[in-house]
């Protein structure tokens, strides 16, 4: 029987959680370093999104969006002139912002947990949030502002976090991608937050999404991996929209026997996070890691290491006859591509990573594209480089993440370095504020010039006191 004084206690479990926590969350309920901490995960999920918005996956996609068309209602990330039905415009943000795999990464905290194996949490509920904030705007005829944007940004956040941390790592494991799967909720509480949705709507928006949520690793190394996270994104805001029109679902689709976590899992630890929405934001702590490089963050701690002993060393590319890279599985599982013949494989490819550092000093926007990937100099290198599996570093634990670069020189030379298990862009050697500014800067290289990126710090950096957070639209309009 319901309780009288609770008309919400039939819910139950981590899904009334999720609901309870996504309903009441409001901007008031930020401390000053969840709001910093948020500016920063906006600014750098604007970055890499508009970064994306060029990239060769989202031609075909804006051909399939722009057949379809409808009631216009929200803007495009990168092309603010046009206007879709939300979970369309919602597609195109989700699958922009992943489409050079450089967005953020959460890091795992609960025992058991592969260490920066859970999701990219930023992408779907920024676009989600952003998406609806044009649908909010036309429907009421007031702004958005960006108190409220923010609110309902960290709530999505949070709530993909924790789902991630209570689901059983196999799920990763099996295949699934989480960035699309737990991806999804994440962007439906945000929506939902962003709708002014109560906690049994909210529970309702999140039995939707239950029967969304998906994603195959089996598509790393091609457009449909950040069609993934486009999805995630399309999929919260459908599931918000539909709540609200009164669509039913069981509002207790996360647990129990059939509920997500069972199946996707299988099964999980509800009780490691059912407590602790918010307190603290998963954004603080364990904290997030904020990519330097476009590939899995997984990969950077080696890519440093080569970085940092080509410098040390004073090695060009000709001095290099070979390198091995030692690791365990938590890092070599993942990469699918011994040698990469493309971007989107260069991804996945210790081969293609280690060869961009070697050549170029560097790997962003620049060197993922399949020009720089398929050029004879970088096709040889990457057949120098190996990866081997060290069984001393699988025995040291998964809570860091490990390897060892080891380079043999054309002179006989056997050099060797470790990766810094406290990585560049991890929180615990975060990115600065302006290394921040200095990313955006190259994934804006031509499309905005040095006036526009300003207007975009200014404006982020202070997104708290924005009137109409649509301008964010309109600032990333390269197109137009």
């Amino acid at each position: 029987m319901t309780d009288a004084k609770d008309p919400h206690a039939h819910l139950s479990g981590l899904t009334r959680a999720a609901a309870e926590f996504t309903a009441r969350h409001r901007f008031d309920d930020l401390d000053g370093e969840t709001l910093r901490l948020a500016r920063r995960c906006v600014l750098d999920g604007l970055a890499v999104a508009l970064a994306g918005s060029e990239q060769p996956g989202m031609a075909p996609l804006r051909r399939y969006i722009d057949s379809i068309g409808g009631t216009g209602q929200a803007r495009l990330i990168g092309d603010a002139g046009a206007r879709l039905p939300a979970h369309l415009a919602a597609l195109w943000g989700g699958t922009a912002g992943h489409a050079m795999d450089w967005d953020d990464t959460q890091l795992a905290e609960g025992p058991g947990r592969p260490y920066g194996l859970l999701m990219h949490p930023t992408m779907p509920p920024l676009v989600a949030a952003l998406t609806l904030s044009d649908l909010v705007a036309a429907e009421t005829g007031k702004p958005v502002d960006g108190k409220r944007f923010l609110a309902a940004f960290t709530a999505g956040f949070e709530v993909g976090c924790k789902v991630a941390e209570a689901i059983d790592p196999d799920h990763y494991m099996r295949g699934f991608h989480t960035s699309g799967s737990i991806g999804t909720f994440a962007a439906t509480s945000a929506a939902a937050n962003l709708l002014g949705l109560d906690s049994e709507t909210t529970a309702r928006a999140l039995g939707l999404a239950a029967s969304m949520a998906a994603g195959v690793r089996a598509n790393f190394g091609t457009m449909t991996k950040p069609f993934h996270v486009g999805r995630a994104a399309e999929n919260g805001v459908n599931a918000a929209l539909l709540a609200r029109e009164g669509f039913s679902s069981n509002p207790e689709a996360l647990d129990g026997r059939w509920g997500y976590l069972a199946i996707a899992g299988p099964g999980g630890e509800p009780a490691l996070v059912r407590e602790r929405f918010g307190a603290p934001h998963t954004m603080k702590s364990p904290g997030v890691s904020i990519k330097p490089y476009p590939s899995g963050v997984l990969t950077h701690p080696s890519m440093d290491a080569m970085l940092f002993l080509m410098r040390d060393e004073g090695l060009k590319p000709e001095n290099v006859e070979r390198v091995t890279l030692f690791a365990g599985s938590n890092v070599l599982g993942p990469i699918r591509f011994e040698v990469a013949k493309t971007e989107l494989e260069g991804k996945f490819s210790f081969g293609f990573l280690l060869a961009a550092i070697i050549l170029a000093g560097r790997a962003g926007k620049a060197e993922f594209t399949d020009e720089f990937v398929s050029s004879e100099a970088c096709q040889a290198m990457q057949r120098r480089i190996s990866t081997q599996f060290d069984q001393s570093i699988e025995d040291m634990g998964w809570d860091r993440i490990r390897s060892r670069i080891e380079v043999v020189t054309k002179d006989g030379r056997k050099l060797e370095r470790w990766a810094d298990e406290n990585y560049r862009g991890s929180p615990h050697n975060p990115l600065s504020d302006t290394e921040l500014e200095g990313k955006f800067a190259d994934c804006a290289q031509g499309l905005l010039d040095a006036a526009g990126q300003a207007q975009v710090f200014k404006t982020v950096w202070a997104l708290e006191e924005t009137a109409d957070v649509g301008v964010l639209f309109e600032l990333l309009d390269w197109q137009n």
